[in-house]
């Protein structure tokens, strides 16, 4: 090896209160659900999501909202592992919903001033070994979660 440093990739952990698998129902074969699972944790970016979600639609009809929601959580994870997040942990704080996203350093990739122009006081920022950033949600709806989730997560 001639001193490519190569970047270690962040396993990262989704603590969401929302429900997602592929039901029964929708597909009954065993082989063919370990395939689309299987599909579904290879995705690496939007281009491979919409991919599956072509694959899926193809094959089987349209998707559950379980499913829906687990491709939803598998494009959360790609756009984790381009800000450094580590973990993704959805809370409840004095009966507020909220979501916890945990760097995996301090060398996170962020403009603050713009997030607190966006989030305002729906969101605190707690520094650290691992720094944290908290965003309120306000509600348990999965649906809501997700796409918050997913609208913080999309930087671009």
């Amino acid at each position: 090896m001639k001193g490519i440093q190569v970047e270690q990739e962040v396993d990262i952990q989704i603590d969401l209160n929302v429900t997602s698998y592929i039901p029964d129902q929708y597909i009954q074969d065993a082989n063919q659900k370990i395939e689309i699972y299987q599909n579904i944790a290879l995705c690496r970016n939007e281009k491979d999501i919409q991919n599956v979600i072509d694959e899926i639609i193809d094959r089987f009809g349209n998707m559950p909202k379980e499913l829906e929601n687990l491709i939803a959580i598998a494009r959360i994870k790609y756009l984790a592992k381009r800000l450094k997040i580590s973990k993704i942990a959805h809370k409840t704080i004095n009966f507020k919903t909220v979501v916890v996203f945990t760097f995996e350093s301090n060398q996170f990739n962020l403009n603050l001033t713009k997030l607190v122009e966006k989030y305002g006081n729906k969101i605190k920022f707690s520094d650290g070994i691992k720094p944290s950033i908290t965003l309120q949600i306000g509600t348990d709806d999965q649906r809501k979660i997700l796409n918050d989730v997913t609208d913080f997560l999309n930087r671009d």
